[in-house]
């Protein structure tokens, strides 16, 4: 198995890294600023980046995110420019080559500061919250529904996207409150468009999109532009379709595999949740690889 790439160093301006993302500025060919943006093999979970990665995953990432945005180009304005190293001055061969498959050159935008979720299934947070209160982030359910159940009309759930720590859920109102009305209206319409769409298309080959997540920036004339990913496995749940049966946690397709193996790690007492994080087996790293593959093969 090739190594996983878990960091960048490259000769460009103002490198910022995230939990998986390393990110440069990088002036587009029209002379516009515009964004690089690298899928390392990082992982992370409850927040926390994990002491290695799985080879090979940034890449996955992607092909996924870009065969959406190819997918959605004539419905909703996105970022995404060009995937092709080739495309980036001042870069050695060996530095094109460790990106290849692996970047996506955006044109940059100033962030709304909203993560945009989609709820289809109960699921995860969302289904811990409804056995609370009959409600997901303050959104009421049928009574009766058990786990991994479909939502007959998917619901809007945005958070604040926090630049440390953890997104913290907030009302609808509250987000009209943060970003305007106008905004999220449009926003949130845009997200209930592309993921009753796309999951849609998800369905057809065998997969279910539980929930995801978006995120959007203004662009130089104040429009909504789609950024960051789109429909991946690290940003949404996949469900294998022929699989699902409510009443219990699902098998997936994304990261939720890994979730698993590190919370048994924590209900053994051998972590808890903070940095450093654990390292991965070969076994997880392998199996988790696979989901990733199979994700993107029935998806193209």
């Amino acid at each position: 198995m090739s190594e996983a790439l878990m960091n960048t160093d490259l000769p460009l301006a103002n490198k910022r890294t995230g939990k998986v993302r390393d990110l440069y500025d990088l002036p587009l060919k029209d002379g516009s600023a515009g964004i690089l943006i690298i899928a390392t093999d990082r992982v992370s979970v409850f927040d926390v980046v994990l002491g290695n990665g799985i080879p090979g995953k940034g890449v996955l990432l992607t092909q996924i995110s870009k065969l959406w945005f190819d997918y959605f180009k004539d419905d909703y304005a996105h970022h995404l420019i060009s995937t092709d190293p080739a495309d980036i001055d001042g870069l050695t061969d060996s530095q094109r080559k460790d990106l290849e498959g692996r970047i996506m050159i955006c044109r940059k935008s100033k962030v709304v500061p909203i993560e945009c979720i989609v709820r289809g299934y109960l699921t995860g947070s969302g289904y811990k919250d409804y056995l609370g209160s009959g409600e997901v982030c303050g959104i009421a359910l049928p009574a009766g529904m058990t786990n991994s159940d479909r939502i007959d009309s998917p619901i809007f759930t945005p958070s604040t996207k926090a630049e440390e720590g953890h997104d913290e859920n907030i009302s609808f109102e509250e987000a009209c409150e943060l970003v305007g009305e106008n905004v999220m209206q449009e926003i949130r319409d845009i997200s209930f468009g592309i993921y009753k769409k796309g999951s849609a298309y998800a369905l057809d080959r065998g997969i279910i999109i539980a929930d995801t997540k978006f995120e959007f920036g203004w662009g130089e004339q104040g429009e909504i532009v789609l950024i960051d990913e789109v429909l991946t496995p690290d940003s949404s749940r996949f469900w294998p379709a022929a699989e699902w049966q409510p009443g219990r946690e699902q098998n997936s397709f994304d990261k939720q595999y890994v979730r698993n193996y590190t919370e048994t790690l924590v209900s053994a007492g051998q972590w808890d949740k903070q940095y450093p994080g654990p390292e991965l087996p070969e076994e997880v790293i392998t199996n988790t690889l696979a989901r990733y593959q199979e994700a993107l093969r029935l998806l193209v």
